[in-house]
C-alpha cells in the first residue's frame, strides 16, 4: 500500500475529503506537510474491512519533525483520498506510535 501511497503522491493523483480539508485548517496543518509525511510515512494501522473501503492510518513527520497521522484510501478510480489527519496527542495516543 505505501507503494502506492507515494506513487500518487508523486504523479498528483490524490484528493482530501471535505473532512479532511477542514480538519487540517483547523489543526494549522499544511497539504506540504501532509504529503511530506505521507511520502516519508510508514503504515501504523490497516483497516482492511473499512466499510468505505480498504484504509490505513499512516505515521509520517514534517520537514521539522512534527509527527501527523493521516488516513487515507483509495477510491474506484486509483486517487488517493486522505481522509483525515491530525497530530496523535494524549489521551488517545501515549505517543506518535502507541494508542492511550
Amino acid at each position: 500500500m505505501l507503494d502506492k501511497i507515494r506513487e500518487c503522491i508523486k504523479e498528483g493523483k490524490w484528493a482530501m475529503t471535505a473532512h479532511a480539508r477542514a480538519r487540517a485548517g483547523q489543526r494549522k496543518i499544511k497539504d506540504e506537510e501532509v504529503v511530506y509525511a505521507l511520502v516519508n510515512g510508514e503504515i501504523l494501522e490497516n483497516y482492511p474491512d473499512d466499510p468505505r473501503g480498504p484504509s490505513a492510518l499512516i505515521l509520517g513527520y514534517t520537514e521539522d519533525k512534527r509527527p501527523l497521522h493521516v488516513v487515507c484510501a483509495f477510491d474506484p478510480s486509483g486517487t488517493l483520498l486522505i481522509i483525515t489527519v491530525y497530530e496523535p496527542q494524549p489521551p488517545k495516543w501515549v505517543d506518535e506510535k502507541t494508542r492511550g
